[in-house]
């Protein structure tokens, strides 16, 4: 018995000793977190996608209460949340932030079934980064889109999909969030976050190809062809060519899609833009009405004379 209560007694001091000696170490090394980011990480969405540029949303609030410490939070934006989200986070931390332009995914890429035919089949595990791995694909653009759907693994919020005529990923504008996870699991970087433009309205080079303009335009017959002709045409300097492919720079672009219509190979794309109504017809113009012929005057006989009418003589049988 007294072995039982001897054990009971070592055990409840070593409990008691570790107790203390946890409390005093909790004390000692203690972390102090600030509670705001608590309250920040509230406000946000809680999608955790990383497009934020942060692991997740804990790490995008601890930096923005930092932000908030130093003066400025600028730069720091949750692309799920918009601008909503970060006007609460805002006012939370007694900040000002600008007013950002929403952006969306765009994918640029216009090589079609039609418009890039298929040189060779792909037998392995079906994956754009394992394709792109093996070389150029099943077409002949080593730029161009490889189809096996990546892009639309990474999108939590099934606002991609592949067209299954086109062989294309398709953005569904209202449910993108500009996170930017599509961008970086598209191993040919073919995929942009471009700002959306008024009413959605925007203008972009729907090819990445670097090749010169015979071979692009062999392997896609929608290729740029970095002709020059977009370039030239464009009077808010919005474009210019490097590596052979023409490049649309959608700060400076007016969107008054003069490129567009000079473009060769339809390479540059107008989303969204009314279509324009047809040309009116000419109207035909009635014939005109001959005027009728005035009689020639009659020659008056002259003064005194009588003229007799001639009487022919009719035949005798």
């Amino acid at each position: 018995m007294n072995f039982i209560l001897i054990a009971v007694l070592v055990l409840g001091a070593i409990g008691l000793i570790a107790a203390l000696v946890l409390y005093v170490c909790s004390k000692k090394f203690a972390v102090y977190e600030d509670p705001r980011i608590a309250q920040v990480t509230e406000q946000l969405p809680g999608a955790n996608c990383g497009g934020c540029g942060f692991a997740g949303c804990g790490g995008l609030a601890d930096a923005l209460v930092k932000g908030a410490d130093a003066g400025s939070i600028e730069g720091l934006k949750c692309p799920v949340g918009g601008q909503e989200v970060m006007g609460k986070v805002a006012d939370l931390l007694g900040m000002a932030i600008a007013n950002g332009e929403p952006m969306v995914a765009v994918v640029r890429c216009n090589g079609t079934c039609a418009l890039r035919p298929k040189i060779a089949e792909y037998n392995g595990l079906r994956t754009c980064a394992a394709m792109n791995s093996c070389g150029a694909g099943e077409t002949a653009c080593g730029f161009g889109c490889l189809g096996c759907g990546d892009c639309v693994a990474a999108c939590q919020f099934d606002a991609i999909h592949m067209n299954p005529e086109t062989g294309l990923p398709e953005v569904d504008e209202e449910k993108c969030t500009s996170c930017g996870a599509c961008v970086k699991a598209c191993p040919r970087h073919i995929i942009e976050l471009r700002k959306k433009g008024p009413k959605g309205r925007r203008v972009f080079v729907s090819c990445v190809n670097k090749d010169k303009g015979p071979v692009a335009m062999k392997a896609c017959k929608a290729a740029c062809i970095g002709c020059g002709k977009c370039e030239k045409e464009c009077k808010f300097g919005a474009i210019t060519i490097e590596n052979n492919v023409s490049y649309i720079d959608f700060e400076k672009c007016r969107i008054c899609r003069k490129c567009v219509a000079v473009c060769p190979t339809k390479a540059i794309h107008d989303v969204n833009f009314p279509t324009p109504a047809p040309a009116p017809k000419p109207k035909e113009e009635a014939p005109k009405a001959e005027a009728p012929k005035a009689e020639a005057p009659k020659a008056e006989a002259p003064a005194g004379k009588i003229v007799e009418p001639e009487v022919k003589k009719e035949e005798q049988a």
